[in-house]
């Protein structure tokens, strides 16, 4: 079950107002790039459904994050039904993140007190999803929508939170559109997490990445 409730979730990430997000099927891989963000000063991180056996490297991941790293919030995201949901759950998933909203998901993870976040496209689907208890909306794919979407959707409804995912860069121009235009926080994968240094090992460099990331972010809400 979660080790962290869904209100210190949703503080955590709207504090942090950056969710790294990756998957690698390599278990001793997957703990460097945790390891490297944790030291960068992340305390929250989605581990995406992408993999065969990616429950299986779930598992061990989160088993490493408990024990070795105070206060790191691990999560799954590209979740697509309410059994993976559970599955997850099970394996201590803190806060579960899907492409899209359904609402078998959203019963599952109420039922355990566990933060959801669904892919919504519409001022219509996050309504819905609100109304399901979501507290914080995933906006996807946000190079789709693009900035001005949160802004409009802002305007009749101040109080939706919205993260938006695919389309995030790590430069001051794009996060700062994102940000001014009222996002919650932003899900950041390729750009943050690069095939770059996967590949070649470059722990040092995601570290010095994560960092800045989270030191930009706090001086565009400034």
């Amino acid at each position: 079950m979660a080790y962290y409730d869904r209100i210190e979730v949703m503080n955590t990430m709207q504090h942090q107002g950056v969710v790294p997000l990756f998957f690698n099927r390599d278990i001793t891989i997957a703990k460097k790039i945790l390891q490297a963000c944790y030291d960068g000063g992340s305390r929250l991180l989605e581990f995406t459904n992408r993999g065969d056996f990616a429950h299986q490297v779930f598992d061990q991941l989160n088993k490493f994050a408990l024990e070795k790293l105070p206060g790191m919030i691990l999560g799954v995201g590209s979740v697509t039904d309410a059994g993976a949901a559970s599955l997850y759950m099970q394996l201590g998933a803190n806060f579960v993140v899907t492409p899209v909203f359904r609402e078998d998901i959203a019963i599952v993870c109420n039922r355990r007190k566990v933060l959801w976040s669904p892919g919504c496209g519409s001022l219509t689907e996050i309504t819905k999803a609100e109304e399901m208890g979501c507290e914080i909306v995933k906006l996807f794919p946000g190079s789709v929508y693009g900035p001005k979407f949160i802004k409009a959707v802002k305007a009749p409804q101040p109080w939706t939170k919205i993260m938006p995912t695919g389309g995030v860069d790590i430069t001051k121009e794009n996060l700062q559109a994102w940000f001014e235009a009222g996002a919650t926080c932003v899900g950041m994968g390729s750009k943050l997490i690069s095939k770059d240094i996967i590949e070649n090992q470059k722990y040092d460099l995601l570290e010095e990445r994560v960092r800045n990331v989270l030191q930009l972010v706090v001086e565009l809400r400034s």
